[in-house]
């Protein structure tokens, strides 16, 4: 095998974009498939558009002097988006958590896929690219150059980290069905080609490039699985890689209809590649399924995702406490003492991610490659604890909204020739009826919508099967010295 460019450069940017830069680059020849047919652009797309000019917005706040010193440092005289930032302090961890949560904040959570979830991964792989010259320099200083380039491009990385189960048994041994998982079909001097799927791409379509990272467990046979073994990253628009969503959730509503779909439906789609062309320097490991197995929790990306996520699952729930205060006070229902029981259920969720994550962040230390991560364990519990917390959230909206969620009629009623009678009798002890409405079709967009129900799905898989993520937390958990308490009591008698 001849890795003749790896040590090709890849262009430095001009550090953060500007939106209409960001919907510029997607302009291009991506194969996008939605409701049957060919997406011609997204950005004009109705089922797409508005997600991205969303995204859009955030990212012009990032030189919006009012937060870009919240969300960028300067890095060789150029803004850089702080999810980049290798943190050599614990006040850089804090630095770094304070930017995740801003950006959870502009969409109060409900935009998942912000671009500093996977800037955090290629970050930790770039600090713990050392790890990756097991395989190979050649692939450590593919990382390296890619981390620059992503940063220095302000580029918005989805990610794809599983091949589709066909054989259940098969897959939980860590097997890949040679018919559909993405696999290595030939390689050159250029680079290697790969075909088959995986999933799930959320916001592929309107993302820069794919993030094809190791899966979470190959066959452990030594010399196994080798074509499937691998990491990489590919444009979006890559000959012959093509993405096949699900049905949108953005219906072309105004905002007052349907505040959070027509804002934040970020698309998820499955990824297939056919003989997709992908060059050496693109390629970060090759040929080593231990070294994939490892990679992600040795490196610390796991933990350094996890801090991303702690901070915009507080954003989130924040937002959930704010909107059943908000419907409670509009019916007066705020002075009883079961609804501030019921809201209060709420509050005890929201504080505990707030201690897990001020715990954690506290608590930084220098890991092996010499950069700073906040403390594993709290950040561990809290993506452990969450997809507990966010169906019951929902329930506590839609038990406190009731028939509320219902009764909703559209924005167009306030203004036809029912207007008079929405006036009239859509309105509530503390709010007028245009202001209940907003505030109902907000809770019913959250709570009952099929956008909300695809959230509420989302947070319940976010990281994995909750008995697997169980699973690991046990292995990893310090009992020992807890079993040791035990012993000495009973030694005692």
């Amino acid at each position: 095998m001849k890795k003749s460019n790896t040590e090709k450069k890849l262009i430095e940017g001009a550090g953060v974009r500007k939106g209409v830069d960001y919907l510029n680059g997607l302009k291009d020849d991506r194969e996008i498939w939605l409701h049957g047919e060919r997406v011609k652009d997204v950005t004009e797309h109705d089922g797409l558009k508005r997600s991205a000019e969303t995204l859009a917005g955030f990212m012009d706040k990032q030189t919006d002097p009012e937060y870009q010193d919240k969300v960028t440092f300067e890095l060789n005289e150029k803004r850089i988006a702080t999810s980049f930032l290798v943190a050599k302090s614990k006040d850089d961890v804090i630095k770094r958590g304070e930017a995740f949560y801003e950006w959870a904040k502009w969409s109060n959570g409900m935009f998942g896929r912000t671009p500093d979830y996977k800037n955090a991964s290629i970050t930790a792989f770039y600090g713990g690219a050392e790890l990756l010259e097991e395989g190979g320099k050649e692939f450590a200083n593919n990382m390296r150059n890619y981390y620059h380039y992503a940063a220095t491009n302000d580029k918005i990385l989805t990610h794809s980290l599983l091949n589709p189960t066909v054989n259940f048994e098969l897959s939980k041994q860590g097997k890949s069905d040679k018919d559909v998982s993405l696999k290595v079909v030939k390689e050159n001097d250029a680079g290697i080609f790969v075909s088959g799927a995986r999933l799930l791409a959320t916001l592929g379509p309107q993302a820069d490039e794919v993030e094809v990272f190791p899966s979470t467990l190959l066959n452990r046979q030594k010399g196994s699985d080798l074509e499937y073994a691998f990491a990489f990253v590919a444009p979006v628009a890559s000959p012959g890689l093509r993405m096949i969503c699900r049905d949108t959730y953005d219906h072309a509503k105004s905002h007052y209809d349907a505040p959070l779909s027509s804002r934040y439906e970020e698309m998820d789609a499955v990824v297939i590649f056919k003989n997709v062309f992908v060059p050496w320097e693109r390629v970060f490991i090759y040929r080593e399924p231990d070294l994939c197995n490892r990679a992600f929790a040795q490196n610390n990306a796991v933990t350094q995702m996890m801090h991303q996520v702690v901070c915009g699952k507080l954003a989130k729930a924040e937002f959930i406490v704010g909107l059943l205060c908000a419907m409670a006070k509009a019916s007066g229902k705020d002075k009883d003492m079961a609804i501030k029981g019921l809201i209060a259920e709420a509050m005890f969720m929201t504080e505990t991610l707030r201690s897990l994550r001020f715990y954690a962040e506290q608590n930084a230390h220098k890991d092996e490659y010499g950069t700073y991560i906040p403390l594993r364990r709290p950040l561990d519990t809290s993506r452990n604890l969450f997809p507990k917390m966010y169906p019951r959230l929902i329930e506590l909206v839609q038990i406190l909204g009731s028939s509320s969620l219902m009764a909703t009629p559209s924005e167009r009623d306030l203004t036809n020739e029912i207007a008079d009678d929405v006036s009239q009798y859509f309105q509530l002890q503390n709010l007028q009826s245009k202001e209940r409405i907003a505030l109902f079709r907000l809770a019913h967009d959250l709570s009952v919508s099929g956008f909300g129900g695809r959230q509420t799905l989302y947070e319940r898989y976010f990281f994995g099967p909750p008995n697997v993520m169980h699973s690991i937390y046990f292995d990893l958990y310090n009992k020992d010295e807890m079993i040791e308490r035990v012993d000495n009591l009973l030694n005692e008698a």
